[in-house]
């Protein structure tokens, strides 16, 4: 096993040795049970200190990569895999898609989840402090202008991006939901419950971080089709009119709605519509059923989980569909 160290790199010497032997645990040249290199001979071969190479092996040990055998030194553990998964926030879809992907995994696998919330400092720092440490990445990101160059510095053939095709390029490795063209086509097929009222409205707030593409092929739709239209952003705006059909991206608005409803006695479905984005465990029976627009995430969580069993390119799309209930 050659171990590649470079002394005039930012990186710290011990990381570069923990990132070289993990690197040679995912091509092969290091299998479960073989024997390292002792502390001594990689200091004489290598020139490093003890120092730097015992933090590297505790590391590796701590990570469950490798382990030591008293008296006869360091071996490669067993099969035992670690992968981080980075997703943006915990809502229920979300944990859809981690139970999906984990229940997919083999036992031998270590799920690491940690959450961004859109901050781009929480995501460097959660990418820069698992550089190294895991056999593959399977990242959700988000539309932020330094995305992109942290992502450069992990390995495609290691890291997956997975939900919105953003910072991405032909070589990554993806599963993505199509938010814009995919949006356009669900709505078609709710053409007919959509003309049982006198305007559709997308609810759009300030605070969500959804696809912008998804509003402008909404208004496409619209004038496609002539239905009139209405865009709010201010969730204080929101009042639900009888006669108009709704569209959300966001469950607080979906609370906001069934009690204005309750209010003012509208019946969801007959006096006004609505629409979720995400499906949830809960939508199908919140009041009579809600009507919703997604992707199937359970085949999302399914399919990263074959990421991490194959040494395959995977480039693939996630159909996003319709579901009606009652509520439209």
């Amino acid at each position: 096993m050659h171990l590649d160290i470079n002394f005039s790199s930012d990186i710290p010497k011990y990381q570069q040795l923990v990132n070289a032997i993990n690197d040679a645990l995912s091509n092969n040249t290091l299998s479960s049970g073989d024997a390292l290199p002792s502390v001594n001979s990689i200091c004489n071969d290598y020139n490093l200190s003890r120092d730097t190479v015992f933090k590297a092996y505790t590391i590796l040990k701590e990570n469950s990569v490798i382990e030591s055998v008293p008296n006869k030194g360091y071996y490669v553990a067993n099969d035992t895999r670690k992968v981080l998964l980075v997703l943006d926030t915990f809502k229920a879809y979300k944990e859809v898609l981690y139970h999906s992907f984990v229940s997919n995994l083999p036992k031998k696998v270590i799920v690491d989840v940690q959450f961004h919330h859109y901050n781009i400092n929480n995501f460097r720092t959660i990418l820069n402090n698992g550089k190294g440490k895991y056999y593959k990445y399977v990242v959700m990101s988000f539309n932020h202008k330094s995305v992109s160059a942290i992502l450069s510095e992990f390995d495609n053939e290691k890291l997956l991006l997975i939900d919105w095709n953003i910072h991405s390029n032909a070589n990554n490795n993806y599963i993505f939901q199509d938010f814009g063209k995919a949006f356009f086509e669900v709505l078609k097929e709710a053409i007919v419950p959509f003309r049982k009222y006198k305007k559709l409205v997308f609810v759009y707030p300030t605070f969500t971080n959804h696809p912008i593409e998804t509003l402008t092929h909404f208004k496409i739709f619209c004038e496609t089709y002539g239905f009139k239209s209405k865009v709010v952003t201010n969730p204080e705006d929101f009042k639900v009119i009888k006669g108009e059909a709704y569209i959300s991206v966001s469950d607080r608005i979906l609370g906001v709605f069934l009690e204005q409803c309750r209010s003012k006695n509208f019946e969801p479905g007959t006096d006004v519509g609505f629409l979720s984005y995400n499906e949830t465990p809960m939508k199908q029976f919140i009041y009579k059923g809600i009507s919703v627009i997604s992707t199937d995430f359970q085949e999302l969580g399914a399919k990263a989980a074959t990421f991490v069993k194959e040494e395959k390119v995977l480039q693939s799309y996630i159909p996003t569909k319709l579901i009606l209930r009652e509520s439209l």
